[in-house]
């Protein structure tokens, strides 16, 4: 039987340790540099949407200047509290204790005045669960911060499974098509997010810079390259249910066949007019 992972609207916090070290290690590292020199002296003040259980907040305060204090926004108070609870104890690049706040947000009504006083906006796996719309909104809210914004982990459309198989390209077309579904009036961007992102940050004024952040999934993450299958397969099922015959066999054969996973997913590195971006975009997406 068919299993589907977590929906955005209801990821679980098992679901979200399940997949954090492999996000902490699929993170854009090469963005880190530039960020760093595009933060003002002094304190941070750190906005993460979509903040989940506080993943990002564990993976980049430790990582930057203190004092830093977090705003962790999120519309599920049962995240918002394990957040509070894993992120109590961090401390920044020097030493300073790192001070974590929550606050619950409609991510898809998200204004300036949400994010008054931000020096930098974060977030991860957030932008493909947008609509275009929804992204040029918080666009706009970053230009009117004047700060950087970090956006992780937004899905690229497009995995490399080893072995191959001949069910591979039908399986990922539905699941891509899955993932631009409309939900409740709202067209999802899906893999369209990285390249509308980049688009409507430099519409905005700010400088963009994307670098790829792939999961390497297999045996060294056995438990979230089997659930994370069982999510893809169901996905495209859903989607496209003629596939239903193919599924189950094509999902046993990659589970009992130690498959491995390349899942690519882009990051955006977002700078206020004046900050200047070096280097060229990083790591792309093969085509």
């Amino acid at each position: 039987m068919l299993t589907a992972e977590p929906e955005p609207a209801g990821f679980d916090p098992d679901w979200l340790a399940l997949r954090e070290p492999a996000d902490q290690d699929a993170r854009a590292a090469a963005l880190l540099g530039p960020l760093r020199r595009a933060l003002p002296t002094g304190p941070l003040v750190v906005h993460d949407l979509g903040s989940g259980t506080g993943s990002m907040t564990r993976w980049l305060a430790p990582q930057l200047p203190g004092p830093q204090r977090w705003v962790l926004h999120d519309h599920d108070p049962g995240l918002l509290a394990a957040a509070e609870r894993g992120c109590a104890a961090l401390r920044a690049a020097d030493g300073h204790p790192v001070e974590v706040g929550v606050r619950s947000t409609d991510l898809s009504r998200l204004s300036a005045a949400d994010l008054a006083g931000a020096t930098l906006l974060t977030a991860s796996a957030l932008l493909d669960l947008l609509t275009a719309a929804e992204v040029d909104a918080l666009a706009a809210a970053t230009a009117a911060t004047g700060c950087p914004a970090l956006l992780t982990l937004s899905v690229a459309g497009h995995v490399e499974l080893d072995p191959p198989d001949e069910h591979d390209p039908l399986i990922a077309a539905a699941f891509d098509a899955h993932q631009r579904r409309t939900v409740d009036g709202r067209r999802l961007l899906g893999p369209d997010a990285p390249a509308v992102a980049a688009a409507a940050f430099q519409r905005h004024g700010l400088h963009t810079r994307t670098a790829g952040s792939p999961w390497r999934l297999g045996p060294d993450h056995a438990e979230l390259t089997a659930r994370w299958l069982c999510g893809w397969v169901s996905a495209a099922v859903q989607q496209d249910p003629a596939l239903r015959p193919v599924a189950a066999g094509y999902l046993r054969r990659r589970l009992d066949g130690g498959a491995r996973a390349v899942v690519w997913h882009r990051d955006l590195l977002a700078l206020p007019a004046g900050s200047e971006i070096r280097a060229p975009d990083a790591a792309a997406v093969p085509a």
